[in-house]
């Protein structure tokens, strides 16, 4: 176990991210070459060994956290690398991306700092793959039975892997011309690395897991006819619907959805071209929405060189504190600055962030381009507008960044497969993962059924289709499920583990 008395002697000290200048005159990420090891070591014997470990209830993979951390904390690197895989495929990727609700979760944080579980969890997944710990696993046989994995984000992989590992036969069919779905070119490069990416997907392939770019299931390939090849397939296509702006001037030259901006960012990091055709050089950027989508524009917007960045949130500014409603071990709505904004705040001395204001209409110049953006400032809750608080900011690029609303609408695959779409315009499935509908044999996994989410939720996903997927073929399964296809995060109101979907059909 940890120090007993460690969380009384040692502070909270999380993981210093590399100087504001430094990072913002290259795309390598954050934290890139610091030295982890002593202080991970130190903050992991801050965890108390909890007889309940509450972290593991705000954590969707049940991450054995209490376990990983002891081993870290007496430099059992190689212990600690086995526990952390035991819940999680892909610990490399949530160390880095995942808003931690687990260290909420903590029982430190009812009165204290909480313990720095996703820096652990980063460092740990880190010196595995450094010590060479992550090598491919293939099953000791094979079965004859296959399965089409349609999607290659963190659920489609995670369902991969955990099918491969498991004897069956499994291609993963990727629309895009590079394996890694959002992963790949919806998360900046300062945020994640690609390289993190690159070598699970050659661990995949040492075990059997094959891969088809260019795949466009739906549309250029035929969905039943993909279905006829595989005993089973997972649909984890994610929420790529995204929201607009139905607003005067939204056709303007220079507004452009967020994610199209982000994916040729990732492109010039990628090495196809040498400039993104959207860029922030030298442009005033207004980013539309207050999500983790909107903050990575802002960061890539930085690194660009745009000569200012403001973002817009309809949202009130969240206070220090829990609100009522949110009391711990909820995730809670509470002020929070990324490092894009700790970024822009280096740069200009100020939060980017202007609350509770929503955008009215936008302007444009004699050759049609977008020059400023008009907008106001609205209650909260109801966001009505408040009467004489119109504002304009120069804008010469604006970013949509208002979140999505379900898998695509376009192409063939919902009705190729016989699918439906629940209350929320998801793909309907049952409590199992079995999609909803005329598709015997078909499951979904990931954003595509539960609507847009976090990278840890969509991983669990696919932990838990791939179990579903070997039970209807085999009659049973030891594969682990860590969620059930409606369970939602925790809240004031909702059970001890996770509320039910309202929307969702009550469980057996």
């Amino acid at each position: 176990m940890t120090d007993p008395f460690g969380f009384l002697r040692i502070p909270r000290r999380a993981v210093p991210p590399r100087p504001v200048e430094e990072r913002l005159g290259d795309w390598r990420e954050v934290y890139a070459g610091q030295a982890l090891l002593p202080l991970v070591r130190e903050q992991a014997d801050r965890c108390m060994d909890c007889g309940v470990p509450f972290c593991h209830t705000g954590c969707p993979l049940g991450n054995l956290i209490p376990e990983w951390n002891a081993y870290a904390a007496r430099s059992d690197w190689r212990g600690a690398y086995e526990r952390l895989h035991a819940t999680n495929n892909f610990p490399e990727f949530t160390g880095r991306l995942c808003p931690a609700p687990c260290e909420d979760a903590c029982v430190l944080a009812i009165n204290a700092d909480p313990v720095t579980i996703k820096n652990v969890e980063q460092t740990i997944a880190d010196e595995g793959r450094r010590r060479g710990w992550m090598a491919p696993r293939p099953p000791e046989r094979r079965g004859g039975r296959s399965v089409g994995v349609i999607g290659s984000g963190p659920a489609g992989l995670a369902a991969a892997q955990q099918l491969t590992r498991a004897g069956y036969r499994v291609v993963v069919h990727e629309r895009a011309d590079r394996i890694g779905g959002l992963l790949r070119y919806g998360i900046p490069e300062f945020k994640m690395e690609k390289s993190h990416l690159d070598r699970r997907i050659e661990q995949m392939r040492g075990e059997g897991t094959s891969f088809v770019t260019g795949s466009d299931v739906g549309g250029a390939e035929p969905a039943d006819g993909l279905r006829g090849r595989y005993d089973a397939l997972v649909v984890a296509v994610g929420a790529g619907e995204r929201r607009e702006l139905p607003v005067p001037g939204r056709s303007l030259g220079g507004i452009h959805q967020a994610m199209d901006y982000l994916t040729c960012a990732n492109r010039v990091c990628e090495g196809e071209f040498p400039v993104s055709p959207v860029t922030a050089d030298g442009a005033h950027v207004v980013v539309v929405g207050g999500g983790d989508t909107g903050s990575d524009c802002l960061g890539t917007a930085l690194r660009q060189g745009a000569l200012s960045v403001v973002q817009l949130d309809i949202n009130p500014e969240p206070g220090p504190d829990r609100a009522e409603g949110e009391p711990w071990p909820v995730h809670p709505k509470v002020y929070r600055i990324s490092h894009a904004h700790e970024e822009a705040r280096g740069r200009a001395g100020r939060d980017p962030r202007l609350f509770s204001s929503a955008t009215l209409c936008f302007e444009g110049d004699a050759l049609g381009r977008v020059r400023a953006l008009r907008l106001t400032a609205v209650e909260p809750g109801e966001r009505r507008p408040l009467a004489g608080s119109e504002q304009v900011i120069e804008a010469g690029l604006v970013l949509l960044a208002l979140g999505f609303s379900g898998p695509e609408r376009a192409g063939g695959l919902r009705e190729q497969l016989g699918l439906e779409y629940d209350g929320r315009g998801n793909f309907a499935r049952d409590a199992h993962f079995a999609a909803v509908g005329r598709a015997p044999g078909v499951f979904v996994a990931g954003d595509a059924g539960r609507g847009q989410s976090l990278v840890v939720w969509a991983i669990a996903e696919g932990r838990s289709a791939a179990s579903a997927v070997d039970r209807y073929l085999t009659g049973s399964t030891v594969l682990p499920a860590p969620v059930a296809a409606h369970d939602r995060p925790m809240t004031a109101l909702g059970r001890l583990r996770y509320g039910p979907d309202q929307d969702a059909p009550p469980e057996a």
